[in-house]
């Protein structure tokens, strides 16, 4: 057995997003088939207790939606560089006791910026730069939400197609591994089209820290920590 979350976008709530996380029968390997049995899973399990119409946000949707809304698909514009995927700007703007950034990580593959031995070898996680801005570790998930709803957000038009979906899965998040999830983000995304806080989250990355820590919008942890959780 195992236990994931279904992230569910909420309006005139404190929340923004609510965590309804689930149990159901895992099938292991790294084989993509057994992946989709485990969303097929989950999302039974969220139908058995009402919730129905789920996208899933990764590379093993069966959706083409969910497959271009993933971290490892999406890009964000960085200064001098133009366009970098997402997971590289995550991982290549860590700032920790002894080094970093990493910028030359935004040029490189995304699976081989997130297995650099530099993010191991550092020290403990202290912070992230990016375009100038340091970003702290709190709210926790604070850098990646900001990363991936800008790194949408010209699209949001188009994305009102979201709307139909009742919440957002991604299968190759563990909640007791890790804490910044594009499920999540998703879900934060719709949920701040549905409150017209849209235009609002993405006027800089201050006035987004400052909109969200107003709201009682948290991951909630389960592995009792949360230092290697932002790895």
């Amino acid at each position: 057995m195992a236990e994931r979350p279904v992230f569910i976008p909420v309006s005139g709530s404190q929340e923004l997003v609510k965590e309804i996380f689930f149990n159901l029968t895992w099938n292991p390997g790294f084989a993509p088939v057994q992946k989709k049995k485990n969303v097929m899973a989950l999302h039974e399990a969220a139908a058995r207790s009402g919730w129905t119409s789920l996208l899933e946000i990764s590379s093993k949707s069966e959706e083409k939606l969910g497959q271009h809304l993933s971290a490892f698909h999406l890009k964000v514009r960085a200064e001098n560089l133009g366009e970098i995927k997402l997971e590289c700007a995550f991982q290549g703007s860590k700032v920790f006791e002894k080094g970093g950034p990493y910028t030359d990580l935004y040029l490189v593959d995304p699976k081989d910026a997130k297995r650099d031995p530099r993010l191991q070898e550092s020290g403990r996680l202290t912070g992230f730069r990016f375009k100038d801005f340091s970003f702290a570790l709190e709210p926790k998930t604070i850098f990646y939400d900001w990363l991936y709803v800008n790194a949408i957000y010209p699209h949001r038009e188009w994305l009102e197609r979201l709307y139909k979906y009742v919440g957002f899965t991604d299968i190759e998040f563990n909640p007791s591994k890790s804490v910044n999830c594009q499920a999540r983000s998703c879900a934060l995304f719709v949920s701040l089209m549905k409150n017209n806080l849209l235009h609002q989250a993405v006027a800089s990355p201050q006035v987004f820290t400052d909109l969200i820590s107003r709201y009682d919008y948290h991951p909630q942890l389960r592995n009792g920590n949360g230092q290697d959780a932002f790895f």
